[in-house]
Order: structure tokens, then sequence, then C-alpha cells
């Protein structure tokens, strides 16, 4: 299976991706060769859907202070 790239993923797509690797990973189907591979790619997708919750949080932040202006 191949992967795109995280950063070409919208959040929602991530998000998604990363429901299905959980779902994949606690179903009976996965088996213990895929493990690390699943792990790896949700452990890229978490990292990714972080940063860009934090630069939207920040982003929002800053707007809220410059209306407050």
């Amino acid at each position: 299976m191949e992967f795109k790239d995280v950063k070409d993923l919208t959040y929602n797509q991530a998000v998604s991706e990363l429901d299905s690797i959980l779902r994949t990973m606690q179903s009976d189907n996965c088996d213990i060769d895929s493990l690390a591979k699943y792990t790896r790619r949700a452990s890229e997708l978490l990292r990714e859907c972080r940063s860009r919750l934090t630069a939207t949080d920040e982003e929002l932040k800053k707007i809220l202070a410059d209306l407050e202006k």
C-alpha cells in the first residue's frame, strides 16, 4: 500500500485515514507485518494534524486580538 504525502492531504482526509488505520489495526485483518507500517503512518498523520490545529489556533488568536484593538 502506497500512501500520499501527508502535506497533500486535507485535514479531513488525514483524520479519515487515521480512522481507517485505527479500524484496520483493531480488526482481525491486521497482520503483524503491517503493524509497524500502519503505526508509522498514523504517527505522521497525527503530527501533521497537530501542526495544522496549532497553526489554526494561533491564527484565530491573532485575528481575535486584532478585533479587540
